[in-house]
């Protein structure tokens, strides 16, 4: 995950998950506290969390949570999505959403993923105002359950995404890049992209020379996993992109997206 935009909240947060105190860890399992590092939203127990959060669930689906806590990371939030969708029902995304928690409303991003009967025009809406979350968790899980959608539809995909390259929200510029990596972080990688980048150029090109270093990193991100499979192309477009004096965030763009070449 990416903990580059700005922090959901003024505390320093642990970086190991022996360092996080006690009080600090039972506030976010009871859903009163965000976490403010990678670590802590890793170390919570989301079984501890949902029971608290949910309390009337029934046991067969705590049980399922249980389960599912043994999982990785993204199976664990995406299994008691699956569960919260199957209890709550498409209104619960919606209570989820509005929580403090930075880890419920990840839930609620993968609610949103899954709800049915959505076209992919419907889900994206879905999933806006996840996407433009102040947690930077919270962002990074909006990506990671539309995904697939997107992957499946490339076109359609690409075509929406890119009136988010408009958007006055870095982070929501950031997401159009982001959920679209060839190689993406933590999920399966997309096979068209390797193999055809350019089919992704109506996004990349628009935000070419974005202002926003947390953009600049997404698409620098995204062509270096595309240098991986297509090193030429890329190269080829960077020199495109820096002929007649480029703008500085150009430069950085392509300064990182080479960095492995």
């Amino acid at each position: 995950m990416n903990q580059s935009a700005a922090q959901p909240a003024s505390r320093k947060g642990a970086s190991r998950a022996a360092d996080i105190p006690a009080d600090i860890l039972a506030a976010l399992e009871r859903g009163e506290l965000q976490s403010a590092t990678l670590t802590e939203c890793l170390a919570l127990n989301q079984v501890t969390l949902l029971r608290a959060v949910f309390p009337k669930l029934p046991p067969a689906a705590m049980q399922q949570a249980e389960a599912a806590s043994q999982l990785g990371i993204l199976k664990r939030m995406a299994s008691i999505g699956a569960i919260l969708m199957e209890q709550l029902g498409a209104a619960g995304i919606a209570r989820c959403q509005a929580h403090p928690s930075d880890t419920v409303r990840g839930w609620a991003c993968f609610m949103a993923g899954m709800r049915p009967g959505l076209d992919l025009s419907q889900r994206l809406a879905a999933i806006r105002a996840l996407a433009d979350d102040p947690h930077f968790g919270v962002r990074e899980w909006a990506w990671m359950a539309v995904r697939p959608h997107l992957a499946a539809d490339l076109d359609t995909g690409i075509a929406l995404l890119a009136a988010w390259t408009a958007s006055p929200s870095e982070r929501l510029r950031r997401f159009a890049t982001e959920a679209l990596r060839p190689r993406g972080v933590w999920c399966a990688h997309i096979a068209a992209l390797k193999k055809h980048p350019a089919q992704a150029l109506p996004l990349l090109d628009a935000l070419k020379a974005d202002p926003s270093p947390y953009v600049q990193d997404s698409v620098a991100n995204w062509l270096n996993d595309a240098a991986k499979d297509s090193p030429d192309w890329v190269r080829a477009l960077c020199q495109r992109w820096q002929l007649h004096e480029p703008a500085a965030a150009t430069r950085r763009i392509c300064s990182r997206a080479l960095r492995n070449l």
